[in-house]
């Protein structure tokens, strides 16, 4: 029995009806397999076709009011002051000693409102302190359904069923709109490496919503897809969780040095410390491919010769499309160059070979998530 249930969705009954084995993420009972299609069905779904994902276990929260631009990018490492309605971005949230406490996209709504996606880190608590002493509400909302689908498909099967113009919508770009006669707002985003969207729906509205996407996709071949088969399909396309891979480090070791703009006027928070960092990076976050037909179980120790050099965070998956072992590790920035030879040693005392290479290891230029 799942303890610590606080939130609820109300796809629940849908998730039941397909054989749906459930795990406790964040307060709320999530389907990590469906009883009626494998993980592989449905990576496979999503690559090929679509795949139909409720992801309202994530988190999120409103920021309203004529400072709440001020608050998110006092919270954010990137700069968000430009924008504009309609528009939606990516990044870390900062600690004052500029390691990464969360990350999540922010979306501007229009006429000062904005929501934040998060993992399950403390992006909320950030932008609450930045909020002190300005014109500025946190409204945490658990009744925001966020249906996800995603695959090269997908715009396809839902474009016919909304008056928005759903192919022209950009990528990281939504609009406020209406899918199968239900209002919603619709993204173009994804955690995937596939072209796909991501619905804003309420708890009246998503089991509609989601009914309608899998009877009108039945003949494009969407399947309706678990947790589980998120873990291969990021790994390929190279995303990283926070909850496995943005633990107590710099954006720099963490591979998203991008995100800091060094022409930010804003003050935020973690700014001295985050900028003093590049150049002293303890460790690196690299790919790996792993000389094994499984998935490791996470938490490995990685060496050169008898010298240990690394871990392999948690969460590895194995790409049956691919036939490879792929993983995220933490890796001293002296061994972590591309093409590096590893020995992985298990929890077992067994061992087995791997190598640093380049994520994502799935479409390399990111062209199907922009296409």
């Amino acid at each position: 029995m799942l303890t610590n249930i606080k939130r609820t969705s109300a796809l629940t009954c849908r998730h039941k009806d397909l054989g749906g084995k459930f795990k406790e993420y964040i307060r709320m009972a999530v389907p990590m397999t469906y009883g009626t299609s494998s993980v592989e069905e449905e990576h496979d779904a999503v690559r090929h076709a679509a795949g139909l994902y409720d992801l309202t276990a994530f988190l999120k929260f409103y920021v309203r009011g004529k400072d709440a631009c001020k608050a998110i990018n006092h919270a954010m490492l990137n700069d968000i002051s430009k924008l504009t309605e309609g528009q939606s971005k990516y990044g870390p949230f900062l600690r004052d000693d500029g390691t990464i406490c969360d990350d999540g996209i922010v979306f501007n709504l229009g006429k000062d409102e904005y929501i934040v996606f998060h993992g399950d880190g403390c992006a909320r608590k950030m932008v609450e302190a930045s909020a002190q002493g300005l014109d500025a509400e946190i409204d945490v909302d658990d009744s925001v359904h966020l249906i996800s689908l995603q695959g090269p498909k997908s715009c396809g099967i839902l474009a016919p069923h909304t008056p928005s113009d759903l192919p022209a919508l950009k990528y990281f770009r939504h609009v406020r709109t209406t899918l199968f006669g239900c209002p919603c707002v619709i993204s173009r985003t994804g955690y995937s490496g596939e072209r796909g969207y991501e619905i804003f729906a309420t708890p009246d509205t998503a089991p509609d919503i989601w009914d309608n996407i899998l009877l009108y996709g039945k003949k494009d071949g969407v399947l309706p897809c678990a947790l589980d088969s998120l873990f291969p399909l990021r790994m390929e396309a190279g995303l990283v969780w926070r909850r496995y891979d943005l633990m107590e480090q710099t954006p720099w070791e963490a591979g998203l040095g991008w995100a800091v703009n060094k022409n930010k006027e804003a003050d935020y928070r973690g700014k001295d410390a985050v900028r003093a960092a590049e150049g002293m990076e303890r460790f690196m976050l690299r790919g790996i491919e792993i000389d094994i037909n499984h998935a490791l179980e996470g938490g490995e120790e990685l060496l050169v010769g008898d010298i240990r050099v690394g871990t392999v965070n948690g969460a590895p998956a194995y790409s049956s499309m691919l036939g490879k072992s792929l993983a995220w590790s933490r890796i001293v920035p002296l061994h972590a160059a591309i093409g590096t030879r590893l020995v992985v040693k298990r929890k077992d005392g067994s061992k087995c070979g791997a190598v640093i290479v380049p994520f994502p290891v799935y479409d390399p230029k990111k062209e199907k998530t922009r296409a």
